[in-house]
């Protein structure tokens, strides 16, 4: 076996390919793009969706990539089985319809066998295919020469999810030896493809031949797929001939690092701790990997993933005797073992390090919470006298607060309580059964479009420089067939040779305009336009009276709108500069909506952005539109490109050429789409609206030009209308104005409150005199209405200052709402009685909750009708709680 690294393994699959024709393409993000259908990218297939269901054409075919993934179906079988992982990566090749069987299976041996490569030693591999799928077998046994005894038939070869391509498939598998061997000989599961540990699954081969249809039949693909996974982590393991995935360099680094920061604790002493130790391990690489591609935990989505896999690995730290702070040390550590092809970790490592340290504080606030839940738990159980905390609560507190079953079980032994564990059990595999319906969903791909496909005339975008122009009609469908004319009111797509329309892409909307004839008869609206699978400009028109291929039409854009959009383009660049400049560096964008009307911009930021930072933001913006800053976009390689300072979008794409449009030297961006040819064409920029939309997302809403003039325009009317219903003579005296009328509400409220106290100060004298007695324990109740809290914590200085009884309770209700105040004297406290056991039994009657110190606590509720309930319940507490 060679002496390989994880890093040495990695590039040599890539070069491999390569030399195959194959296009590397680099790891796309792990946030996908333009794809709601799934959380994550989990697959190295799960970029390329565009390629195989037919919606773009691939520059070339053949494709080979190392894709960073992450899946969290089977987080607890992290750190517990030898391979599972939540983050890890795939490495693939790909063919669209080009090379098919007979290549990719004798490539992918050579790979693994030959000396120049990986060096496998043939009588070591064994491979598994679909019965059925005899040119598999025929291609192992006569192009590969593999023995009749190392091919598997095994019926479940077959990738199919639905309606949509499927197709047999064939596994690579190593056998480690006698050493890994963990049945007996003799099992049914003992042979390659079972359910073993000696026989490794490395590479899979799907051959995407057929469409399921919907009837339950299948037909052959126009076009034949090859789509193979093999994971790093797992073939490292078998180069480096480590018991299990996590002794390999890929984590054992991270694990010598943990070993420092526990309290003398080492891996491989104790196979409990070392579960902690690899779920430690596993997690911090995919909370960087995630955070660096700018996801942020929050209580939804992927951010909820992030904030669960945080959790658990504080809660694991805890078990290895760590109680500080403590994965923030452990991303530099990452940052290094994954540098070489992920240098984009170590570029953020500070931004990662500072989002998760903030995640790790916050964590102390969720276990408090979470014990506040156990507690009301317990609470409930006693009333309903039931001895075991049910499943779906046990599974609340563990998904939800990171509380892990045996810690649930431990505070309710504690209690004198079990745990259903079965219960919980099933509510484990429900949600599992759930991530898998959900993964089908997003692994499906739809079948090819055969006409777009197909379609390969040559389309010129011209629009930068001009917005009218005369150009061939190349090619028209309608209703999914090419067409060579189209009557009134038909809708079609149309390519033309040379076109002026900007198609809908980047953020940016798509032009409107019209089709005229060279005498200017208008004969179709467009009303949209997009990318064709192939690249082309694809135009959505109505016709309105007839119209022909292969002739020649003007073709015009709504010149007003397009004036807008590139105000409004042209803008965005500028405040995305500006959100750095006052932000940070890593507010980058994270979405964002060009149109004639405004400007959206969404961007990472996990803090709240004052009125102050909004305010710069904005006169930064204004100050370089009024700076007339030339614009100049130049088109380039994108190694130049990052030499010149270029911005690059998080998530996207590039060719090798690409477009930049440089603002004066102050926004510097990679960009396709259309812009002013100077910022002072602009005029004006105000922002409208600043929100979170997301976890750490934050987006704002702007308006330039002529609908900034508007907008003014509106505020002016609305200042003019405040300043007549105040009876101002002008505007500048509106604010006088408002401020007299809070200094006589002021007033007004003053002498409210006084005369309330009076009110409350006379109702006391009776109030005082009403005693009961429970138990040798004198207590007053008093139900009043329309008095805050505050006014009821005057009643009980009041209370206290007279000494009339030994516990006071007072509610009321306002609006709805209830406040509610509980007492206890000094005497009683050293009895026992205290005034926050009391008010949390009396606050649900109310409808709420409550707390505070013992000897004067408060609670809020929104159930007034609960109020003579809950004074009567005093007497009940006092009984329960005294002889």
């Amino acid at each position: 076996m060679k002496n390989l690294t994880s890093s040495d393994i990695r590039q040599m699959y890539l070069d491999f390919w390569a030399t195959k024709g194959s296009k590397v393409e680099p790891s796309a993000s792990l946030i996908p793009v333009n794809d709601p259908t799934l959380l994550w990218i989990n697959s190295g297939v799960a970029t390329l969706k565009k390629y195989f269901d037919g919606t773009l054409i691939p520059e070339n075919p053949r494709i080979t990539n190392a894709q960073k993934s992450i899946r969290t179906n089977d987080i607890e079988n992290v750190g517990v089985t030898a391979r599972h992982h939540t983050l890890f990566e795939m490495l693939g090749n790909f063919s669209i319809g080009d090379y098919f069987k007979e290549e990719a299976i004798p490539w992918a041996w050579e790979f693994l066998t030959d000396e120049k490569w990986l060096a496998f030693d043939p009588e070591l591999l064994y491979v598994t295919y679909y019965p059925e799928d005899t040119d598999t077998k025929r291609i192992w046994q006569e192009k590969v020469g593999l023995p009749e005894d190392h091919i598997v038939p095994i019926a479940d070869n077959f990738w199919d999810i639905g309606a949509g391509p499927c197709g047999p498939d064939t596994e690579i598998f190593y056998d480690r030896g006698p050493s890994f061997q963990d049945l007996p000989d003799g099992d049914p599961e003992m042979y390659p493809g079972g359910e073993n540990e000696r026989y490794l699954e490395i590479w899979n081969l799907v051959f995407s031949e057929f469409n399921h249809k919907p009837d339950g039949t299948y037909e052959p693909l126009p076009h034949k797929n090859v789509d193979t996974g093999m994971g790093l982590e797992r073939v490292t393991s078998v180069v480096q001939n480590t018991p299990t995935n996590f002794e390999t360099d890929l984590f054992m680094p991270i694990i010598k690092k943990i070993e420092t920061l526990s309290d003398g604790k080492k891996y491989g002493e104790n196979k409990t701790l070392d579960i902690s130790f690899k779920v430690i391990a596993d997690h911090v690489r995919a909370v960087s990997f995630a955070i660096g591609d700018r996801a942020l935990p929050s209580n939804e989505g992927r951010g909820y993933i992030l904030r669960r896999l945080i959790r658990r690995s504080v809660m694991h730290g805890q078990k290895l005797g760590i109680e500080k702070l403590f994965l923030n040390e452990l991303v530099p550590v990452v940052a290094d073992v994954m540098e070489s092809y992920y240098p984009e970790v170590k570029a953020d490592q500070d931004f990662i390090i500072k989002v998760i340290t903030n995640e790790e504080q916050r964590f102390q606030e969720t276990i408090h919470e979470g014990m506040d839940i156990l507690n009301s738990v317990f609470e409930e159980m006693n009333e309903k006298g039931e001895t075991a905390v049910n499943g779906k609560n046990a599974f609340k507190l563990y998904d939800t607060y990171g509380f892990p079953l045996e810690l649930t079980g431990e505070y309710a032994e504690e209690k004198g309580f079990t745990v259903d564990t079965e219960g919980f059990n099933q509510e484990m595999q429900e949600q599992r059964n759930r991530a898998r319906a959900a993964r089908q969903v997003e692994d499906s791909f739809s079948v090819q479009s055969p006409v777009w496909a197909e379609v390969l005339v040559p389309s010129t975008f011209s629009g930068y420089a001009q917005t009218k122009i005369s150009s061939e009609l190349s090619v028209m469908v309608a209703d999914d067939e090419i067409v060579e004319k189209a009557a009134a009111d038909d809708r079609v797509q149309i390519i033309f040779r040379e076109t002026p329309f900007y198609a809908e892409m980047g953020g940016q909307v798509a032009d409107k305009g019209t089709i005229e004839t060279e005498t200017g008869e208008v004969i179709a609206e467009i009303e949209d336009v997009k990318r064709a699978p192939n690249g082309q400009t694809m135009h959505i028109a109505r016709v309105l009276t007839e119209i022909h291929s292969n002739e020649t039409y003007v073709l015009h854009v709504d010149e007003a709108r397009r004036r807008n959009i590139t105000k409004n383009h042209t803008a965005t660049h500028l405040l995305h500069q500006a959100l750095k400049d006052v932000l940070g560096n890593h507010a980058n964008q994270a979405g964002s909506l060009v149109n004639p009307n405004q400007l959206r911009f969404d961007f990472t930021h996990f803090g709240q952005v004052t009125a102050e930072e909004l305010v710069r933001m904005e006169e930064i913006v204004n100050e370089k539109i009024w700076e007339s800053l030339p614009v100049v976009t130049v088109e380039t390689t994108i190694d130049k490109a990052k030499e010149m300072g270029a911005m690059a979008l998080f998530g996207e794409k590039y060719g090798k050429e690409v477009r930049v449009v440089d603002v004066g030297g102050y926004s510097v961006e990679l960009c396709g789409g259309v812009h002013v040819q100077n910022s002072q064409d602009i005029g004006v920029f105000k922002i409208l609206s600043e929100s979170g939309i997301g976890a750490g997302v934050r987006r704002i809403e702007a308006v330039t030009g002529q609908a900034a003039y508007q907008y003014f325009r509106t505020k002016e009317a609305e200042l003019s209308e405040a300043a007549h219903l105040l009876k101002a003579q002008q505007t500048k005296e509106v604010a006088g104005k408002i401020n007299q009328l809070k200094q006589e509400m002021k007033e007004m409220q003053g002498e409210n409150e006084s005369l309330k106290a009076k009110i409350m100060n006379a109702e006391a004298k009776d109030l005082f005199e009403n005693v009961e007695t429970v138990n040798g324990v004198t207590y007053i109740t008093y139900e009043t209405k329309n008095q805050d809290m505050n006014a009821l914590r005057q009643l009980a200085d009041q209370w206290r200052q007279k000494a009339v009884s030994d516990l006071f309770v007072a509610a009321s209700a306002t609006d709805g709402k209830v406040n509610m105040l509980a007492a206890v004297s000094k005497g009683k406290l050293e009895q026992g009685l205290k005034a926050g056991d009391l008010i949390k039994t009396l606050a649900p009657f109310a409808g709420g909750k409550g707390g505070g110190r013992p000897d004067m606590a408060q609670a809020g509720g929104n159930n007034p009708a609960g109020i003579p309930d809950a004074l009567k319940h005093v007497a009940v507490w006092i009984a329960a709680n005294t002889k």
